[in-house]
């Protein structure tokens, strides 16, 4: 996908990241997945910017409206506003051709405009234009030359730059999730779109899959699988198919989490008795003991920086959640408000950390700044477990149960936007919001 500039540059982590997928194009998972992920807003943000995004002027020559997947992600993030964008003709493709005073009276405060025209060779290019309607201005235009499998991946390139222009946040449209659907018996590790399109099978099993733990360059998945009638850790190459076990010891082993800089993962091994945590290479090798409690030490996670990890621990009497250095070390006891605290996870700028908390028998979201101790509770569901931040920190991916089937459900880490995702007639469960591409 080669792509040109034009009124602004784009971030040099962008190009980046369109190379980047395409090099990760999972070609050598199993196939595509029946049923996608469908997402259903629950609840929606405050401070909306409005936005209109206009049809791009050809791009009926396209598979897919291009406009259409643009506008979806914008509405999904809950920071947007869309304002009507019809009855616009001839669709304009240059500032010189928009009107600003009718946009300042539909109330929308960006527009975005564009062109798609077909190449030679089952090629396209597809324009666009983001332009702030006050000043009368462009923000950002970048053309972009594709193939027909592509198009989705663009629609989400361009929906991440519109974010990150009216945010000052980097957007995530273009990232993948990780997730466990069971059905009639069996257990698929899908890869998705962020937004539940695009699903394949990493791995399919009759044996449950559990804990799937992203590689911070976004090429890997390390998870458990029961396939040989035992917990067992895997390390799973998305680019080439390829997997090897990490650690089948005598016991359990369980609960893998990448270092920041993917050179270990910690995980739970009870290969000396108890469940106790272990550092070791994604290879295999050089596995070493960090934790040496009499109780059950498990769940750990390394902070954004990776000078510590957290992890749940029942040795004051209850689960409770603890950090200690990552190396091993004393253990310093971070949760206090309540009796059941499990499930850490920290947020990529490391200040804050989601995990599950029981309160009156109903095991929900809850988000602890780690400056102040200050607790908030997120959901209002039942059975809330497995939280998993969005790379730029605004979302929370955490599995849920509705109607007592498993579901996916996001929030926004003030609490506000709140979305709902599931697979018709499925469990679904386990999931791991991944990385940015082409860091």
């Amino acid at each position: 996908m080669n792509r040109r500039a034009g009124g602004c540059i784009l971030p040099v982590r962008m190009k980046r990241a369109i190379q980047h997928l395409l090099a990760v194009c999972l070609c050598c998972i199993a196939g595509a997945a029946q049923g996608q992920l469908t997402i259903e807003i629950t609840g929606g943000g405050s401070n909306q910017i409005p936005v209109a995004v206009l049809q791009f002027a050809g791009e009926s020559v396209l598979p897919t409206r291009i406009t259409d997947i643009i506008e979806a992600d914008l509405l999904r993030s809950g920071r947007f506003r869309m304002q009507y964008a019809g009855g616009v003709n001839p669709l304009p493709t240059d500032p010189t051709q928009v009107n600003f005073s009718e946009w300042k009276t539909r109330n929308a405060d960006a527009i975005v405009i564009g062109g798609a025209q077909q190449l030679s060779r089952g090629r396209y290019e597809v324009r666009f234009r983001l332009l702030d309607v006050p000043k009368q201005t462009q923000i950002a235009g970048v053309a972009f030359t594709l193939s027909s499998a592509q198009v989705r991946a663009t629609a989400h390139h361009i929906a991440d730059i519109i974010y990150e222009k009216l945010t000052g946040e980097r957007g995530v449209f273009s990232t993948r999730i990780a997730y466990v659907v069971k059905q009639n018996g069996r257990f698929e590790l899908r890869i998705a779109d962020a937004d539940g399109q695009g699903a394949q099978v990493a791995l399919a099993s009759r044996e449950p899959i559990i804990s799937p733990s992203w590689s911070p360059d976004g090429t890997r998945l390390a998870y458990v699988s029961f396939e040989r009638k035992k917990p067992v850790v895997y390390v799973h190459s998305l680019t080439t198919g390829q997997r090897h076990v990490v650690a089948n010891f005598r016991g359990s082993n369980s609960g893998p989490a990448w270092s920041p800089d993917g050179k270990q993962l910690a995980a739970v091994l009870s290969k000396e008795g108890g469940s106790q945590l272990y550092l070791v290479n994604p290879d295999g090798s050089n596995v070493r003991r960090i934790t040496r409690s009499a109780t059950i030490d498990t769940e750990p996670v390394f902070s954004a920086d990776g000078r510590f990890i957290y992890f749940t621990s029942d040795r004051g009497g209850s689960p409770q959640i603890y950090r200690m250095g990552a190396d091993g070390g004393d253990a310093t006891r971070v949760t206090f408000d309540g009796e059941y605290n499990v499930s850490p996870r920290l947020s990529p700028d490391g200040k804050t950390m989601a995990f599950v908390s029981r309160r009156d028998g109903r095991f929900q979201l809850a988000v602890m700044d780690l400056g102040s101790g200050q607790v908030q509770i997120l959901t209002d569901t039942q059975r809330d477990e497995s939280p998993s931040f969005a790379p730029n920190g605004t979302m929370i991916l955490y599995a849920t149960e509705v109607g007592g089937r498993g579901v996916l459900a996001a929030v926004s880490s003030d609490g506000r936007v709140k979305q709902r995702l599931s697979v018709q007639a499925a469990d679904v469960r386990e999931p791991a919001w991944g990385p940015f591409l082409g860091n």
